[in-house]
């Protein structure tokens, strides 16, 4: 029987070393692809608990288990991931970073530090459990292709997969310690778009003698909405975004080209492909329109994250049991990606998201410069994970 009182008493043993953990893993963030100064903290940790851990994959990934009685019997897996963004912290806190513009203003930190408490208590529990934990600090959720993808094609499962992987991010928009969660579709697919529109370029005051790929670009920038607004279903959720736009000419210079950075996101796998000939259809007809040339790159970026029902009730259930009713409902789907869905690809899996509001302070989102935490999010999430681990290896 697993006794939640006593997973409690652990997560507020360990919850102040944990939250020195979680500032030193704030105070020195690294990018995507360069966690190597956070790998080498995360094993030194390790080393103290005295888990044995394989590092020598993908980069500075990291994975390890945690064997309980009868190992073979059952295995989950627990994953955070590591790497920061490249933004410059705009907040007060006495482990703001040091490594000039970059930043966890994702909460990766949180993710690591509370993995982390996870594993010291269940290593101190190993002795009570039927089973096998898998344990995962996966690099470069950040940026394609993802570590997630990378770690699988790397034989991370090759010799145990697991039957169920579990993990959460943490939100600022949720009270801190509440949950959301919801099976099926959670977060989106996300594909990357990089468009180039050529013409001729030369004086503005003799357009005529021009192909102007300004002009032509600008139009392809409105042609492209009616993917969403008259191409989607609209039960299906959809969003298309132009975020970069460069002509670079002068006030009497029209350029040669124009280059466009753009991102769609969705929910289907068959609705994805028809966007992408869309996007590639749209934007060549309309600068042939103009007389211009469009040349389209279109760089497929991670699937959605999907749920699986059967694991989300029981996770859902195990949770409302840990933490309460009142602290759990039901999540929206979002638009924001996660590389988590290459697992829910060959694996059961469930994502969900933990609050970190503090009480009285505006709510920064993910990804801001002024993004920051409560740390007792640490002491609810450690101990949850440990919940739901053990929950799962006694089903």
């Amino acid at each position: 029987m697993i006794d939640k009182i006593q997973i409690k008493k652990l997560a507020d043993k360990y919850f102040n070393e944990i939250v020195e953990v979680r500032r030193h893993l704030h105070k020195y963030p690294e990018l995507s692809k360069k966690e190597k100064e956070t790998s080498a903290f995360i094993c030194k940790k390790l080393d103290e608990i005295g888990i044995q851990y394989n590092n020598n994959i993908y980069g500075y990934g990291i994975f390890g288990f945690i064997d309980g009685k009868k190992p073979e019997s059952h295995t989950v897996m627990l994953r955070a991931d590591m790497d920061a963004l490249p933004i410059t912290e705009e907040t007060t806190l006495d482990c703001k970073s040091i490594n000039k513009g970059v930043m966890h203003a994702c909460g990766h930190d949180i993710h690591m530090a509370t993995l982390l408490g996870a594993i010291k208590i269940l290593n101190e529990l190993k002795d009570t459990f039927c089973g096998r934990i898998m344990f995962i600090f996966q690099p470069s959720e950040e940026e394609y292709p993802g570590g997630a993808v990378s770690m699988i094609k790397n034989g991370i499962f090759n010799d145990i997969k697991p039957e169920a992987v579990l993990a959460f991010h943490c939100t600022p928009e949720l009270p801190c310690g509440h949950v959301a969660i919801r099976e099926g579709k959670m977060m989106a697919s996300t594909d990357e778009i990089y468009i180039t529109i050529k013409g001729k370029g030369g004086h503005g005051a003799t357009p005529h003698l021009d192909i102007d790929p300004v002009v032509a670009g600008c139009n392809v920038v409105t042609a492209l909405q009616t993917i969403v607004s008259r191409n989607a279903n609209p039960t299906m959720p959809t969003t298309f975004s132009v975020g970069r736009f460069i002509a670079e000419g002068r006030t009497n210079i029209i350029p040669d080209e124009v280059k466009m950075d753009c991102i769609i996101r969705t929910f289907d796998e068959d609705w994805r492909k028809q966007c992408h000939n869309l996007i590639k259809r749209i934007s060549e007809n309309t600068a042939a329109a103009f007389g211009c040339t469009a040349d389209v790159f279109i760089d497929p970026g991670y699937p959605f994250v999907y749920n699986n029902p059967e694991l989300t009730k029981l996770i859902t259930a195990n949770i409302k049991e840990y933490l309460g009713e009142d602290m759990v409902q039901n999540a929206d789907m979002r638009m924001t990606a996660e590389d988590f869905a290459y697992f829910g690809q060959i694996i059961p899996s469930c994502y969900f998201r933990v609050g970190t509001h503090i009480e009285g302070d505006p709510i920064y989102n993910l990804h801001s410069s002024k993004f920051n935490a409560n740390e007792e999010v640490l002491r609810y999430a450690m101990g949850l994970e440990v919940y739901l681990a053990l929950k799962y290896l006694e089903k």
